[in-house]
């Protein structure tokens, strides 16, 4: 079962999470000029940050905006990412963040879980309620997939309605309960739901939401480069476990400033692994 996969995976190398997001912003100097294609200059790029710390992180995740922003040869490079990081034995979660209804919907999941795109996980949106979820749900069955649905992101404005009280508590909280109902009969052997949920770096509300959630899996956002610290991300876990902390920016670009960062990146991003894992080591205990 693939959440048990992950579980496993924390368990053994720790809950990073490295955020594969190319663009010309994180590339090392010089980096694109290498390549006849934007497309195939991404390629390469999350193909040498995930050889320099594949053996380091529990999980990779994609962001699809990145490649779709390249075109047709973009969303190739996509598909040929995913499937050479999970063929090489890697979990991935493709954060697509879909979220719509009725056949729209069972498009995506197909595409996403099924088709030229699948990943391990997919991230959803579920603003449209159980509708936009439950055409994902069959993918689910034979335990190869699984989702994170937004429950509370760690933007700036996610307070505008993500906080808004509903019944004398946060909207969140009531997105959270909907996704651990829905997620209970995909619970496997770890404890933990097929249906997890995104859950951004922010204390109080890791704190107030783990104890009462403890079969959702948390995708975490938000450290690092975003703001988020060590010990904003604590209460995510559960004797360790219980959730992926991704960090991408702090990762992807650790050669700014560094001696020779276009031979070098690879190996700065891999130092950046570990100086995370390191910062997150003594909440994990």
């Amino acid at each position: 079962m693939i959440i048990d996969r992950l579980w496993a995976r924390v368990k053994e190398r720790g809950p990073i999470c490295v955020g594969l997001d190319p663009s010309e912003d994180v590339y090392p100097p010089g980096f694109g000029a290498e390549f006849p294609s934007p497309a195939e200059a991404a390629l390469r790029f999350c193909q040498e940050i995930a050889a320099a710390t594949g053996d380091l992180v529990a999980c990779f995740k994609v962001q699809i905006a990145h490649f779709e922003a390249l075109g047709v040869d973009g969303l190739r490079a996509y598909r040929d990412l995913l499937r050479q990081l999970r063929g090489e034995g890697h979990l991935v979660i493709g954060d697509a963040k879909r979220g719509d209804i009725a056949s729209t919907a069972a498009h995506y999941a197909r595409a996403h879980l099924g088709g030229e795109f699948a990943a391990d996980f997919l991230t959803v949106n579920a603003y449209f309620g159980f509708d936009a979820v439950a055409p994902f749900l069959p993918y689910l069955e034979s335990g190869e997939h699984g989702l994170f649905v937004l429950v509370r992101t760690s933007n700036p404005s996610a307070g505008e309605f993500q906080d808004v009280p509903v019944a004398g508590r946060p909207l969140y909280v009531h997105v959270a309960e909907r996704v651990a109902l829905w997620g209970e009969p995909y619970r496997r052997s770890s404890g933990y739901s097929l249906l997890g949920a995104v859950v951004g770096a922010g204390r109080e509300v890791l704190a107030y939401l783990r104890p009462r959630f403890p079969s959702l899996f948390f995708l975490v956002p938000g450290y690092g480069a975003q703001g988020g610290r060590a010990e904003d991300v604590a209460p995510a876990f559960r004797e360790g476990n219980g959730a992926v902390v991704v960090a991408a920016r702090s990762v992807l670009a650790a050669h700014r400033g560094k001696p020779a960062p276009l031979e070098g990146f690879p190996r700065y991003a891999r130092e950046a692994v570990q100086a995370m894992a390191e910062d997150l080591a003594p909440w994990l205990r």
